[in-house]
């Protein structure tokens, strides 16, 4: 059985990744998905009564509207339910209330996910460079792989897969994930190494280190590339392109404050500016 959440808001985006998952079924059997709704508290501030500057202090009509709202998602997640309740996979909903960050994550080690599947419509400028979208987050701290989703996608029509490294660390737990992938779709797979000016070596070099990949794990049915790019964001995404990929898949290393501030993340980048779905796995 694959357990895979879905945080869902009810917005486009959201139904590209509920469709998304749900017909992960056709290609496995045992799918179980939770479809988790998240509601933040309105607040509004005042002065606090113990003079320590200002408390949190409930609107009334925030309240108000917070409870027919609560009701009012109640019911739509018991519709989706009931959509569903004849399909081949079992799907539950979850309506729970807190940060939406904090509440997935929370979510991911409640469910013992194995996969979660976000809608995503990417950030840019100063929103990307100082606060990043939750599902930049959620890519960065899931214990679980992440496939993030901006468009409709039909997972039985998946011909071609990216896998992007620089394939220097052999990782069994990733190789053991990327070869579950190859269970899900029945497609070309694609191993790639982006060669940049700033990191150049040889083809030759790259090959052989996709080759030795390949081999230590029996690997089958895989095409290796080396692709010539300024970046390697923009030569994944670029690849991806002239090869018309239907998936992006990527390891990350998961860093956090300063360290994430000043390095950043390829996989990230390429989340945010991809319009591929893109699977994404943090590392040890």
């Amino acid at each position: 059985m694959i357990k895979v959440l879905v945080p869902f808001d009810f917005s486009q985006t959201a139904s590209y990744a509920l469709n998304f998952a749900t017909k992960l079924s056709s290609n496995y059997s045992g799918i179980q998905i939770t479809v988790l709704h998240i509601l933040e508290m309105p607040v509004t501030t005042g002065l606090s009564t113990m003079g320590g500057g200002m408390d949190p202090i409930p609107d009334f009509q925030n309240q108000i509207f917070f409870m027919e709202l609560v009701e009012s998602r109640k019911k739509q997640l018991k519709e989706l339910e009931d959509t569903y309740k004849s399909a081949l996979f079992t799907l539950q909903t979850k309506l729970v209330m807190g940060n939406v960050f904090k509440s997935i994550s929370q979510a991911i080690q409640e469910e013992e996910s194995d996969l979660v599947v976000m809608g995503s419509k990417g950030s840019s400028g100063l929103e990307e460079v100082m606060i990043g979208s939750n599902t930049e987050k959620v890519v960065r701290t899931a214990s679980c792989p992440v496939v993030t989703v901006k468009a409709e996608t039909d997972v039985t029509k998946m011909k071609k897969v990216v896998f992007a490294s620089d394939f220097r660390e052999a990782n069994d737990e990733v190789a053991a994930r990327f070869k579950r992938i190859q269970t899900l779709f029945d497609a070309q797979f694609y191993f790639v190494v982006v060669n940049t000016p700033g990191n150049f070596e040889t083809t030759r070099d790259s090959m052989a280190r996709i080759k030795a990949f390949v081999n230590k794990y029996h690997f089958e049915n895989i095409k290796a590339e080396v692709y010539n790019s300024l970046s390697e964001e923009a030569g994944i995404i670029d690849f991806a392109d002239d090869i018309d990929a239907d998936l992006i898949a990527m390891t990350t290393h998961g860093r956090t404050g300063l360290l994430h501030l000043l390095t950043g993340s390829i996989a990230e980048d390429v989340v945010n500016h991809s319009q591929r779905p893109v699977w994404t796995y943090k590392t040890k």
